[in-house]
């Protein structure tokens, strides 16, 4: 299975890790069958928004979860799509889940067109416990 997951995604695991996005990376963290399908403006979105300071996650951390993306991601340059988005800047893991085939999992369902591949951390989840 290929996923693609949100920087929103990310951020809350960080933050949260009891919640279902944490819960949700662990799991494709540790899955023998599960990557990460990324892109260098991806890696980039990532690397930008962990260090903002408000967010207060410290540079290890941040070190860390990118560490671990990077070690089992599949970096890939898919092809600008046109298909229209309610925001413009999730472009970037739209393209590249459509090209990979991949479950993009996102915080802000909102933001894209209405897919079935597209789904919520607990979405993910519950699609796991079923054998998705």
């Amino acid at each position: 299975m290929h996923v693609v997951i949100d920087t929103n995604v990310i951020i809350s695991a960080a933050l949260s890790p009891m919640g279902s996005p944490a819960r949700a990376v662990n799991y494709i963290l540790d899955a023998d069958d599960v990557q990460i399908v990324c892109t260098t403006s991806i890696l980039n979105e990532y690397r930008k928004v962990l260090a903002y300071k408000k967010l207060k996650i410290d540079a290890d951390t941040q070190a860390a979860i990118l560490q671990e993306i990077i070690k089992i991601g599949k970096l890939i340059n898919p092809p600008l799509s046109t298909t229209p988005m309610p925001d413009e800047t999730d472009r970037i893991f739209y393209d590249a889940a459509r090209a990979s085939n991949a479950m993009l999992i996102t915080g802000n369902a909102k933001h894209y067109p209405v897919e079935p591949f597209i789904v919520t951390p607990t979405q993910f989840l519950a699609k796991i416990a079923h054998g998705a």
